[in-house]
């Protein structure tokens, strides 16, 4: 009786210990704390211009330079303008009449931005440009001209120009080649040098510009010697709005999990099976053999105080 008392407890005790063993741990996957809120994003920008000059006016004694820097309808996000009409005046110039630069019948600009999107464009429709001392005859005349650009986040910016119907040149039709520049030469006047439809994209900003004239004109009239300079026609710009970044304050969406205890003969969630087919087990096995040793010794002195006991 009192043998099979100190038998089973120890047996029982050595079983529940192998298997206590073998048995692997829970395994938890976590998601990552919160943290500070993410960058929310940078807007866009974005410009349009009708018309732009920066010419140098010479007057006739040869010594009075007149600047004329100018823009029409001039407009950067959000905004837009829509003045079909652009004169100056300049002293010394034209009896110190106001000089009409530009007349069309539409010449509007506008441009947009947000965080996500900014976007400009310029439209000129029968539009004729004027430069002081040539009040009768036009630099140039158009029947279409257009330009717009796009940034959008994400995306590569976009840029576009065109110029549509005839074109004219100091009195002269002409043929706009988009191999590359025009000249037109009209003598005892000058010379203009037309670029078509100009555009420039890079990975943030885009530029579009439907006509760049170089202009060099000598009207000898109204006091005015020579004119030399720059006329840009519809011409649009945009900056793509920078992108947010992440958010570390988002919470993973992965919940702890418990890895259900290894049924006999397979191998517990992270011990490569391979490990168990090679060596005979894996790399718990020596704590399993280890407290085996122990729980054998307990018994075996279980054992021996019964057997001292049965003796005496």
């Amino acid at each position: 009786m009192n043998s099979n008392a100190f038998r089973m407890p120890a047996a029982a005790l050595l079983a529940t210990g192998a298997v206590a063993l073998l048995t692997a741990p829970p395994a938890l996957a976590t998601g990552g704390g919160p943290g500070g809120g993410g960058p929310t994003g940078r807007e866009g920008g974005a410009g349009a211009v009708v018309l732009r000059a920066d010419l140098d006016v010479a007057l006739l004694n040869k010594t009075v330079h007149v600047p004329l820097k100018t823009e029409l309808n001039e407009v950067s996000a959000p905004e837009t303008a829509g003045k079909t009409a652009l004169t100056v005046t300049l002293d010394g110039v034209e009896d110190g009449n106001a000089v009409s630069v530009l007349r069309a019948d539409v010449a509007t600009s506008k441009a947009t931005a947000d965080d996500r999107r900014a976007e400009a464009e310029a439209n000129l429709v029968n539009a004729k440009v004027h430069v002081p001392g040539l009040p009768l005859l036009s630099l140039i005349q158009v029947e279409k001209v257009s330009s717009k650009a796009v940034c959008e986040a994400g995306r590569n910016p976009e840029a576009s120009a065109n110029a549509l119907g005839a074109v004219t040149v100091l009195g002269e039709k002409v043929t706009l080649s988009v191999g590359g520049p025009t000249k037109v030469e009209v003598p005892k006047v000058g010379t203009v040098t037309l670029e078509l439809s100009g555009t420039r994209t890079t990975s943030a900003t885009a530029a579009a510009a439907a006509l760049r004239l170089k202009v060099s004109v000598n009207p000898l009239d109204l006091n005015v010697a020579q004119v030399d300079g720059e006329i840009v026609l519809a011409e649009a710009h945009c900056e793509s709005p920078k992108a947010p970044g992440p958010d570390p304050s988002a919470k993973s969406d992965v919940k702890p999990q418990a890895v259900a205890p290894a049924a006999a003969g397979t191998a517990a969630p992270g011990v490569p099976r391979a490990n168990l087919a090679e060596t005979g087990g894996g790399s718990l096995t020596p704590y399993a053999v280890g407290a085996g040793v122990l729980l054998l010794g307990a018994g075996a002195g279980a054992l021996a105080v019964a057997r001292r006991g049965r003796a005496s």
